[in-house]
């Protein structure tokens, strides 16, 4: 699978995460800080990065920034992305079985190794269906309905 893997900064746990996806046969893109080692702004470098996954440059993406909340909220602008903030495994499984997430947003500042290990593991793992579809639906038409 193709990942979009973007920070708007550098951190150490980039490499932990780029080496776990590797270890599992993924190919990752990057974008942002992660392809350029220098700090970018984070909302059109999620756009970017996005746009990737929406185009079919990427299968998915793997988002980062300080607190994972900026990236995920500048993700989310784009119509087809469903990006989740995850801080645990079980949220990670639930965005995709539930949401049918396409970009996990983990932030630099709280993330651990162990912790980043097993939220991807979480992630990959969760069973993609149709579980969860029904409330997709109302969330494309929740997008939709306050637009004139």
């Amino acid at each position: 699978m193709r990942i979009a893997l973007l920070s708007d900064e550098p951190a150490d746990i980039h490499q932990t995460v780029q080496n776990w996806l590797f270890q599992h046969g993924h190919e990752v893109i990057p974008y942002g800080a992660i392809a350029t080692g220098e700090e970018c702004p984070w909302a059109p470098a999620a756009e970017e990065a996005a746009l990737s996954v929406l185009q079919g440059d990427c299968d998915e993406g793997i988002f980062f920034c300080w607190t994972g909340t900026g990236i995920s909220m500048a993700a989310n602008k784009l119509e087809g992305i469903r990006a989740a903030l995850c801080t645990d495994p079980e949220t990670a499984e639930g965005a995709r079985i539930w949401n049918h997430a396409n970009v996990l947003c983990l932030s630099n500042r709280s993330l651990t190794a162990e912790m980043a290990e097993a939220i991807l593991t979480a992630w990959f793992d969760a069973e993609k269906g149709t579980k969860g579809q029904e409330g997709v639906d109302l969330l494309k038409r929740l997008d939709h309905s306050h637009r004139r």
